[in-house]
């Protein structure tokens, strides 16, 4: 981040931020609009990285003066805080409840990682977001009411949907590492010589047992189905 960002963190106001007026009160008729800034950071971020986002860039971007970005985000955490809203519109809410709440929240689970890894900078944004904007509320309004045959009281099911965000998060950050691992077959190659070896040294035992096991398919889909499953189904709602 550089000087020009005026870093806030921490210290977003979500009423300042998302029940005041989008567009600022006085002067002459703004020529950009929050949204078209919005989407300028997230093009960015998109194909650049979230480091890449700064004020000075997107204001480059959009053709405005830097300073004339804080009218509409004061600041770069601000300025995440609407990209993450932002993209979380595009999160379609699931087109049924089925009743079957596991299920339901699997599918939600794969819609997240969907958003995720077309937007790869989105995981690193959301470790440090703490306001939930308009978009993500109406996203967390489905997961919740998904959850409305378990018996968990509110506060509980305000934590499952934490968890699931988080584990999806977490999964999409090894999945994009692993991705550009894949880049690098002579690392891969080493690593699996590694680990054999260890495997065979005796001092191993259980880390041997377990590479002794059949495989398991390996595509990105097939694991992360599978860590759903046992994330979800072992839930307890009691």
């Amino acid at each position: 981040m550089t000087s020009d960002d005026r870093s806030g963190t921490g210290s977003v106001d979500p009423g300042q931020l998302w029940l005041s007026p989008r567009q600022p009160r006085r002067g002459r008729k703004p020529a950009f609009s929050r949204e078209a800034i919005t989407a300028a950071a997230i093009a960015v971020a998109d194909a650049e990285g979230l480091e890449a986002v700064t004020m000075r860039r997107v204001a480059a971007e959009v053709g405005a003066g830097v300073m004339s970005l804080y009218s509409y985000a004061a600041d770069k955490e601000t300025l995440l805080e609407l990209m993450v809203d932002q993209v979380s519109g595009e999160l379609p809410p699931p087109d049924t409840r089925t009743g079957d709440w596991r299920g339901d929240l699997k599918a939600i689970a794969h819609l997240q990682r969907a958003l995720m890894l077309r937007h790869p900078w989105l995981p690193a944004a959301l470790s440090t977001r703490r306001v939930l904007g308009p978009r993500t509320l109406a996203f967390l309004e489905h997961a919740l009411a998904a959850l409305r045959p378990t018996r968990l009281d509110g506060a509980a099911k305000l934590e499952v949907f934490s968890q699931l965000t988080g584990f999806v998060s977490g999964h999409v950050a090894y999945e994009i590492t692993q991705a550009a691992a894949a880049d690098r077959p002579d690392r891969a190659a080493a690593e699996a010589r590694y680990l054999t070896a260890v495997a065979a040294d005796g001092h191993h035992p259980e880390l041997a047992e377990a590479l002794a096991a059949p495989a398991r398919p390996l595509t990105p889909d097939a694991t992360f189905a599978r860590f759903l499953d046992r994330l979800i189904d072992g839930l307890d709602t009691g």
